[in-house]
């Protein structure tokens, strides 16, 4: 049975399918007279090409596939086969007697590394999270609160004994953890299948499998469906820019450079030893293309982040003179990864309208996050690489020295509103020799009080500005020590009421988030933002004011850089009335010195010659060490 029409192979070869997984790989199949299994792998360069498995005893002379024309398409109806059966390609090539067993590149299941088989398995399962689906495009609007807590399954929680939890057995410890913390979303690192666990899952040989080393494909489903009714949204980090070597993968696939370059210049990435995919030939774009769709269709995704995409758009990223090619016009530019990615997005957004994809992409590259309409590359959001490098470069200094770096807090104002920004504190900052979140506050002369009240104040001021909020796992638990994929976060830190402290600011930053709209729906507009004082350097002090739809929708923000108490600190506010003090970082409850405003505080007339606002009314607060406050207007 050939389950590959004529409009099929056609789409495979123009680069414009977006449904391979329906149509390659292993796909169970029942008939009247007989059930077994259609394989169909892509492999021009073939000589022949057999497939082995449990039911015909790994014998390579069993069950050979045929070739569909010229379309490089192989396949072969096998009956007998069954939900379960492991099974490989053999691939001889037409060079040189090339010969090599191969994982399926569209399998929807694999043997748990470091055993490389691939499964035959069923997608079915019956979805409980209808009313989330109908209603998510409100969960993932530009305008909406998103406050994503990224994390690596393997090491966020483990067993007493130390084992990896399942899907199964996360979904509901997740599910309680993030609702007490109240995150809009999560976002995973990648789970698609990898050998190398160590990679965190950014080089992955199963493009359409998750990793089984927690479950099977259904256990994951149940996790996604889970965090769904519960109302939490489910970001995938999906990786196209490179994968391994690994010999039961990608690479030298029919015994030609097929996925990847030839030349290594184009086709190897010497940061990370792995190949990089030839967005040129289409066959490579209706694969990826059909994966990112993939995850959103039949895993109910909300959202791709798109690792490395600066690596993708330029050809000479991390290369030296002399390692990369430029392109036919003899710039750096990627052109053929660049029209990939226009077409990833506009074929996101037309199939699934109310999903996002986010860019991780690390330079000044403009328009990232517009349409594809005026020359952008169509994401809906790019993370702020520069507000992070600036933030944590500024926290790491001794306060004393702050005052001459102020410009590192205010540069963002030169460009927040070019892109939609994800405002991000990512794994990447807490691994290889980095330290954690909270070893890196406010120099070496920092006593653990500074530094948790430094922490405290960056996650404020995080969520005061505009653009989304990420936080990766741990940071909410201030570990001393930095991430490690080997083992557990340290939730033994919760019974010291300091660090205890500190999750419950989270905790409470995220409900105040999400409950003050003024800190969300003008996120990627000028107007919901404005500075009451930028160039208070001297005090290490900013005031600023976030404003939504309603004037009574305005949140205004102090922050505090330094761990000397500011009495009568004059702050500019819009409207005559009680400004209630609605979040305190220094508050006792999170481990503060509890100096405040005694619940908020009641606004003067600025006098005519008032050089310090523009604002028609002002207060006169009191500023903690080292912290933030949010106040509001009271109606």
């Amino acid at each position: 049975m050939n389950i590959l029409t004529e409009t099929d192979l056609y789409l495979l070869n123009e680069g414009r399918h977006l449904r391979l997984y329906e149509k390659l790989g292993a796909q169970l199949q029942s008939q009247s007279r007989q059930s077994g299994c259609h394989f169909a792998v892509w492999a021009p360069n073939a000589e022949r090409i057999a497939v082995l498995g449990d039911w015909n005893d790994w014998n390579p002379d069993c069950d050979l596939l045929s070739c569909a024309g010229q379309s490089g398409i192989w396949q072969a109806f096998v009956p007998g086969v069954e939900q379960g059966h492991r099974y490989v390609y053999q691939v001889i090539s037409r060079y040189g007697g090339y010969r090599v067993d191969k994982a399926d590149p569209c399998a929807f299941f694999a043997q748990t590394p470091p055993d490389k088989a691939s499964v035959v398995t069923r997608l079915d399962y019956a979805w409980g999270d209808g009313e989330w689906m109908r209603n998510r495009r409100s969960h993932n609007a530009l305008a909406a609160p998103q406050s994503i807590y990224e994390l690596h399954l393997g090491s966020w929680r483990r067993s007493p004994e130390g084992r990896f939890l399942t899907y199964r057995e996360l979904a509901p410890l997740l599910v309680d953890y993030v609702q007490k913390m109240g995150f809009t979303h999560v976002e995973l690192l990648p789970i698609m299948e990898h050998p190398f666990y160590g990679s965190w899952g950014y080089q992955c040989t199963g493009f359409f499998a998750p990793t089984s080393r927690y479950g099977s494909p259904q256990d994951l489903m149940f996790l996604i469906d889970t965090l769904h009714q519960a109302g939490i949204g489910v970001i995938l980090d999906w990786v196209p820019s490179h994968f391994p070597s690994d010999s039961h993968g990608l690479g030298f696939f029919d015994g030609t450079h097929l996925y990847e370059h030839e030349d290594p210049r184009l086709g190897f990435h010497p940061e990370w030893h792995s190949l990089l995919f030839n967005y040129g030939r289409n066959e490579v774009r209706s694969f990826l293309l059909s994966s990112a769709l993939f995850w959103l269709d039949r895993y109910h995704i909300d959202g791709l982040r798109v690792d490395a995409v600066a690596s993708m758009l330029y050809l000479d990223y991390s290369r030296k003179e002399g390692e990369w090619i430029p392109n036919r016009y003899g710039g750096k530019e990627n052109l053929d990864a660049i029209s990939f990615l226009r077409q990833l997005s506009e074929d996101v957004y037309r199939e699934f309208p109310d999903v996002q994809t986010i860019a991780e992409e690390s330079t000044s590259w403009p328009l990232v996050s517009r349409p594809t309409s005026v020359g952008g590359l169509g994401f809906g959001m790019k993370w702020d690489m520069g507000w992070m490098h600036d933030t944590l470069k500024y926290f790491s200094l001794d306060p004393v020295h702050r005052c001459h770096h102020h410009n590192l807090l205010t540069f963002r104002g030169m460009y927040a509103h070019s892109e939609n920004f994800v405002l991000a504190l990512s794994h990447d900052e807490v691994v290889h020799l980095k330290g954690s979140l909270l070893t890196k506050m406010g120099g070496l002369q920092a006593d653990p009080w500074q530094k948790r009240a430094s922490l405290r104040l960056l996650f404020g001021y995080q969520y005061a500005l505009p653009g989304k909020k990420l936080l990766f796992m741990g940071a909410e638990l201030g570990e001393w020590r930095e991430w490690n994929h080997e083992g557990s976060l340290d939730w033994s830190l919760l019974e010291s009421p300091e660090h205890a402290g500190i999750a419950r600011f989270v905790a409470d930053l995220n409900r105040v988030y999400r409950r003050e709209p003024a800190l969300s729906c003008k996120d990627f507009e000028a107007e919901g933002f404005r500075w009451l004082c930028a160039d208070d350097r001297d005090h290490s002090v900013l005031t600023f004011m976030r404003r939504g739809d309603a004037v009574s929708d305005t949140v205004v923000v102090v922050c505090n850089f330094t761990p000397v108490p500011r009495a009568d600190y004059p702050i500019g506010v819009s409207a005559d009335g009680f400004w209630q003090e609605i979040l305190n970082s220094d508050a006792a409850t999170y481990g503060g010195s509890d100096l405040g405003n005694l619940g908020g505080l009641i606004a003067r007339p600025s006098p005519p010659d008032d050089s310090l606002s523009s604002q028609p009314h002002y207060i006169l607060a009191l500023l903690p060490p080292l912290a933030v406050i949010y106040f509001r207007l009271r109606t």
